[in-house]
């Protein structure tokens, strides 16, 4: 790979010639000789400079964003050439959805150390067009989403594992433990405390939503499970989350699920990745999650 491209690469991101040489165990002259090199052979200004720090201008922008795509793939072909002598090793990029990152993957990377201990794992957890955005640009060597994300037919999708969703309260709301059918009527007047727009959570919750019939007037919008579950013990509103997440709590007595005819609903977690061609490591973590034994320990009741 073309030393000036990774150079500029660690430039951008340390945005200060002096700590990206040291990363690179470079000089700083030499450093900023390959960046005056590089600018010159792209024909524009790439970088800001002030006396502290340096930044990527709008020319710059667009070389640090093909920049990162062309170092991410030149680094899995290594990768795959040092594979056909060697076994499961190296480094391993996972991006996964909020649920099943939180709650499953740290279990799935457990076991994988066990067995494989030079693997070495870096995990990124968003929501799940975050995540497939990462994967589609080589950031990423695979993705575990849920729902649907853009662009889907650019990548290779396997679905591997089902999760359930249900309604959950405090211990206090009325809904809990109520004798007679909870209506269409009693979930639609109530708060829903949701994930964002873009999570796969949050589209778990409009299907639900779509199949019930309903359009809840009062929707509280939060990013991340852990507060929304927080948010739902104080008694702000109800919430669909997925038994997965849920399991402290209901042992513990925080929340309690609401009974509603029709429920639990289920969705699909799916692996997505990009490239026919796979790491002996990611086919490694690949087999883990495909192996459904490695998944029952967290479902619902065990």
């Amino acid at each position: 790979m073309d030393q000036h491209l990774q150079v500029f690469v660690t430039v951008a991101e340390k945005q200060n010639f002096s700590r990206a040489a040291e990363e690179l165990h470079m000089t700083q002259p030499a450093v900023s000789q390959y960046i005056r090199t590089f600018e010159e052979n792209i024909g524009v200004r790439l970088l800001e400079r002030t006396n502290k720090y340096v930044h990527l201008n709008k020319a710059g922008e667009i070389v640090y964003h093909h920049a990162k795509e062309i170092v991410g793939l030149y680094t899995r072909m290594q990768h795959l050439v040092d594979d056909l002598a060697n076994k499961a090793s190296g480094p391993l990029s996972i991006g996964a959805s909020y649920t099943f990152g939180e709650y499953v993957l740290p279990h799935i990377l457990a076991k994988m150390k066990e067995s494989y201990p030079e693997i070495r794992p870096t995990v990124m957890i968003g929501n799940t067009a975050e995540v497939a955005d990462s994967v589609m640009h080589h950031q990423l060597d695979i993705g575990i989403v849920e729902g649907h994300f853009k662009n889907e037919q650019q990548f290779q999708t396997e679905e591997f594992a089902e999760d359930s969703m249900v309604v959950v309260a405090s211990p206090k709301h009325p809904l809990v433990n109520r004798h007679n059918e909870i209506t269409t009527e009693d979930l639609e007047e109530q708060t829903w405390i949701l994930r964002e727009v873009g999570s796969g959570t949050r589209e778990a919750a409009e299907k639900m939503f779509q199949r019930f019939g309903i359009s809840p007037a009062n929707i509280m919008n939060i990013g991340s499970t852990q507060p929304i579950k927080e948010a739902v013990e104080a008694g702000l509103g109800i919430s669909l989350l997925s038994q997965w997440a849920i399991q402290k709590e209901l042992r513990n007595g925080d929340i309690q699920m609401v009974d509603v005819k029709g429920l639990p609903f289920t969705r699909q977690f799916s692996i997505v990745t990009t490239s026919p061609f796979q790491t002996k490591a990611l086919q490694v973590f690949i087999a883990l999650l495909r192996h459904k034994k490695e998944l029952t320990v967290f479902s619902a009741g065990e």
